[in-house]
């Protein structure tokens, strides 16, 4: 199976992270919030998109106009 470089470098990396907090979720969590807020840029929090869902006549499909 063919293995991407760039991908096993962001996992190699992503696992040195939590290695270095016993893979502890709650640890990595207020390292990675603790982070965030030494950064010191501000942060946007948007609200969700609300999606309607299609009619039932209409199938989601386009129609191919002649």
């Amino acid at each position: 199976m063919w293995q991407d470089p760039i991908v096993e470098e962001v996992r190699a990396i992503r696992d040195s992270y939590a290695k270095k907090f016993n893979y502890d979720l709650d640890i990595i969590y207020d390292d990675l919030k603790e982070l965030e807020t030494k950064s010191g840029k501000s942060l946007i929090f948007l609200p969700p998109k609300r999606v309607t869902p299609p009619d039932k006549k209409d199938s989601g499909r386009k129609q191919k106009t002649v």
